[in-house]
């Protein structure tokens, strides 16, 4: 059985999404992930785009304002709730970790 679309998200979905939490363009959104990740995490323009326009057939944004060639977009509620279930897998994963490798250090 093909698993779900969207199931879990990469970092790059991930940081997209929470950009999106703010009304912005996908300019703003290559330049926002590097400042939030100190560089950790960087998305390149087609990756970009073609999430954009995944997310926006999904229901995850919206797309708010079109100037030219600039097209701006928002999270909408689908797409909250897709990234705070994927924090929640996040911190599942980081308590299992605290829990087995800690145990295991003795700690």
């Amino acid at each position: 059985m093909p698993r779900a679309k969207f199931q879990t998200l990469t970092e790059q979905m991930f940081y997209i999404l929470l950009c999106l939490k703010n009304e912005c363009c996908g300019m703003d959104i290559m330049d926002r992930i590097p400042a939030m990740t100190a560089g950790r995490v960087n998305v390149g323009s087609g990756t970009l785009y073609n999430l954009l326009e995944q997310f926006q057939q999904e229901g995850m944004i919206r797309e708010t304002r079109v100037e030219g060639r600039r097209r701006s977009y928002i999270l909408t509620a689908k797409g909250a709730e897709t990234l705070e279930t994927e924090y929640q897998r996040i911190r599942w994963q980081m308590n299992d970790f605290e829990r087995i490798m800690r145990k295991e250090e003795g700690k």
